[in-house]
């Protein structure tokens, strides 16, 4: 009810007001005598000019005055009327509730609080709703019986009469402008409410204006967000293509060498592939040498880290959304999958995916198809899948923590990958790649890594993996003072208890004739040769040599 509450007259159901008998000529207020044929022509002017007045201030009013800008106006028309309180209100954009945005009273009576309207008046939010004038000139007495929440506000503040008009903009319900009288009854002309109604939608236009201005304001933000995301996601593209083959995958296990003759196999198909193995063993290097070696190589890879993701964001993340799909989404967002269309796409860590996204994923997989979050509209792509996951993921099925029909699916060619203790032979060659790299980067020229260095790393038990190997000669090249590189396993090795270093004899056999090939820079024979430091003869050495597998790569 406006900063009120209603009741209305019959014949205002219809959107047509009624208003109350006239009193005497000399007894009649200002609302009232404007209605009469013989009123003044000063008072008609004096009107006039202040609803013009009133309707050229908001012409260009910013958005961030609007409210005050309207309660100003509000007074001015109490004072001038001669009513005691008029207020503006808003409806929600999300509910059917109204806001109090601006209210005006005279002395000794209290204008509406801002904000949403504390009062429960359904009756009179459902009337202004319905786009009917509430008008009532003697209240409680013209209230329905179902406004009796609205006859109780009535008689506690103790208002005498009401008029609240119902304002559209572009047809569209905005809000509503009130009227109220405590001190006396109040009749309400036609021509007065027409005229009132035209000030009420000019507030309702500048609202409409200043909401429209707040969204497109939002939307510019959202936009520029976006572009600023799609801006970095351009230049981690870039940086993640390889362009042309990729570097071969040196290694002198023969398990490790099993598993890149697999990949090579694997690489020119469209087959789903899922690597298995530790942290740290390797498996994104692995899955970025699958795309380089297929056809797809002239996209980049897209790669997406399924545990890093709250489950709130990673369904977007992998499938896009819509405009409007949840609160902040004023945009529409590609992806994953879709920007990974004519690719492959890296899913790791698979088995930390939410339960509830594995069936869209299987959708993907299944048939190429997805739906944005918010979206209907069905997407075709035409992604390669690459998953990995440092789980086991057939013990996850079994405990009812993955799908087993999305496991079977991507199932299609898993690859174990060795851990790093199981492949002692590339441990040296492994440090020496991580050397050469941090020396061009740091500007520090290495030529040999000490003895006692090799010897430790060799019998380390490498829980972490390449990833753990890698950093620990970050480590050392940060301290390293001349050309010599030392390496300390000593924090390194205390933060997680080692594996086993050697499982089998021959293991322990390889990893110690590869370590005297490093040291002598995998010369056999001759005095300072593997063969003198091992105290075997040439011939024996190439021997097991042969057997184990082990040959120079050049």
């Amino acid at each position: 009810m406006g900063n009120d509450s209603p009741a209305v007259q019959p014949g205002a159901a219809e959107g047509r007001p009624t208003h109350g008998q006239r009193g005497s000529r000399a007894d009649a207020s200002i609302e009232e005598r404007l209605a009469f044929a013989d009123a003044t022509l000063e008072e008609r002017l004096a009107f006039e000019r202040l609803l013009a007045d009133l309707s050229a201030r908001f012409a260009n009013v910013p958005g961030d005055r609007l409210d005050d800008e309207i309660e100003d106006s509000l007074r001015r028309l109490v004072e001038f009327l001669g009513f005691d309180r008029s207020t503006f209100f808003g409806f929600s954009t999300d509910s059917n509730e109204l806001d109090v945005l601006c209210s005006a009273a005279i002395g000794g009576v209290e204008p509406m609080p801002r904000g949403p309207l504390a009062l429960r008046v359904d009756w009179y939010v459902r009337e202004l709703r319905a786009g009917r004038v509430v008008v009532m000139q003697s209240l409680p007495e013209d209230f329905p019986p179902e406004a009796a929440a609205e006859a109780e506000y009535v008689r506690r503040t103790g208002m005498r009469s009401n008029l609240s008009v119902p304002l559209q903009v572009g047809g569209r319900l905005v809000g509503a402008i009130a009227f109220g009288a405590f001190r006396s009854t109040r009749a309400w002309p036609e021509d007065l409410i027409a005229r009132l109604k035209v000030v009420g939608e000019v507030f309702a236009q500048a609202l409409a204006r200043k909401r429209a201005d707040a969204e497109l304001a939002a939307a510019l933000g959202e936009i520029k967000r976006l572009k600023a995301r799609l801006e970095e996601e351009n230049a981690y593209l870039r940086q993640a293509a390889h362009p042309g083959a990729p570097k071969d995958l040196a290694s002198r296990s023969p398990r490790f060498r099993h598993v890149l003759e697999e990949i090579r196999q694997v690489a020119p198909t469209t087959s789903t592939v899922l690597l298995l193995g530790e942290t740290g063993s390797g498996k994104e290097v692995l899955a970025q040498a699958i795309h380089d070696l297929s056809g797809r190589r002239a996209r980049p890879m897209v790669k997406i880290n399924c545990a890093a993701l709250p489950p709130t964001l990673i369904e977007a993340e992998l499938f896009g959304r819509e405009k409007g799909a949840y609160t902040g989404a004023l945009a529409r967002q590609m992806g994953r999958f879709e920007l990974g269309d004519g690719s492959t796409i890296f899913l790791d860590e698979i088995g930390e995916l939410p339960l509830e996204l594995q069936a869209k994923l299987l959708r993907v997989l299944q048939g190429g198809e997805l739906e944005r979050v918010g979206g209907a509209q069905t997407i075709r792509v035409d992604a390669r899948v690459i998953a990995a996951s440092n789980r086991d993921l057939a013990r996850a099925v079994s405990a009812g923590e993955f799908r087993e029909d999305l496991y079977y699916r991507l199932n299609v060619f898993p690859i174990e990958v060795p851990p790093l203790r199981e492949r002692r032979e590339d441990i040296l060659m492994l440090a020496w790649s991580f050397v050469r790299e941090f020396s061009e980067s740091m500007g520090k020229p290495i030529e040999r890594i000490g003895e006692e260095s090799m010897a430790a790393m060799q019998a380390y038990g490498w829980p972490g993996n390449v990833r753990e190997l890698r950093n620990v000669i970050e480590r050392a090249m940060i301290l390293v003072r001349d050309t010599t590189l030392h390496v300390s396993l000593g924090r390194t090795g205390a933060a997680l208890p080692a594996k086993p270093a050697a499982t089998t004899l021959e293991e322990a056999e390889r990893a110690h004739i590869v370590q005297a090939l490093e040291r002598t820079g995998w010369r056999i024979r001759g005095p300072g040769g593997a063969a003198a430091l091992l105290d075997v003869k040439p011939t024996t050495l190439e021997s097991r040599m042969a057997k184990l597998g082990l040959q120079r790569l050049r």
